[in-house]
């Protein structure tokens, strides 16, 4: 079956404004929210916001909906929901969420779309169409690695992993003119599409993490591999560096005893 990826964009774009709306509606009211894990938590508005994401999904495209909280189908070809992606942040009252939708197409990303309801801005992109933040045109940066900031996320849940992410960590910090940690990995490889962070790695997010911002930053002009290079394993690991040709780079280089 050939799917129509602008049909598609259409619904994932409806579909995430539906969870966004939710979102919105309840940031700032005293959150029902319990822990999943240490520092993982989930709210009653990342329920309702996927519930509402998967409702339009389901009715507009009849593909298959594997959402990070009440999970689903996970298929070859189906979506990837996030429906409250920086939940910390929710509660914490900062505004930097999103509500990712992501279309797989035999295990890869072809259609994306995180909508940030707080800051009132929605990323797109379809596999060969170009990405956009709303009807502007993105790309990613051609600043020099030695002048890029660079956007990054802890192991907090996994300690474990802190022996792989911490010689990666000081080298970026002397690689690089900076570094930022927002705490949202969809806005954070959004922002690198757009340019205004300079490429982003981090360590086993989930693929309804990263699934709509690696086919944004990807249709931007930007490379988007796990920590070993590969160009489709990021999806399935979570183990994630993005950038512009020059700074993915320098990512693989300070990356390269990584898993």
């Amino acid at each position: 079956m050939s799917l129509d990826l602008d049909a598609l964009l259409i619904a994932a774009d409806k579909a995430a404004r539906a969870g966004g709306e939710i979102v919105r509606a309840n940031f700032g009211a005293p959150p029902e929210v319990r822990e999943k894990a240490p520092g993982d938590w989930v709210t009653a508005a990342d329920l309702a916001s996927e519930s509402a994401v998967r409702e339009v999904l389901e009715r507009e495209t009849g593909l298959p909906v594997f959402g990070e909280e009440a999970g689903g189908v996970r298929a070859d070809t189906g979506w990837l929901v996030d429906p409250l992606d920086g939940t910390a942040n929710f509660v914490h009252g900062l505004e930097a969420v999103g509500v990712s939708v992501g279309l797989v197409e035999d295990g890869v990303p072809v259609v994306g779309i995180v909508h940030a309801p707080l800051l009132a801005r929605t990323y797109a992109a379809r596999k060969g169409g170009g990405a956009f933040r709303d009807e502007r045109r993105i790309h990613v940066s051609d600043r020099r690695p030695e002048q890029a900031i660079v956007a990054t996320g802890f192991p907090f849940r996994r300690k474990e992993l802190l022996p792989i992410y911490e010689p990666a960590l000081d080298q970026a910090l002397h690689r690089f003119e900076d570094l930022r940690r927002v705490g949202g990995a969809s806005l954070d490889l959004c922002w690198t599409a757009e340019g205004v962070f300079d490429g982003y790695f981090e360590l086993r997010l989930g693929p309804w993490d990263v699934a709509a911002g690696g086919v944004i930053v990807r249709e931007a002009g930007g490379v988007v591999t796990d920590w070993a290079g590969d160009v489709s394993a990021w999806l399935t690991s979570g183990n994630i560096l993005a950038g512009p040709p020059d700074v993915h780079a320098v990512l693989r280089e300070i990356t390269s005893t990584g898993p």
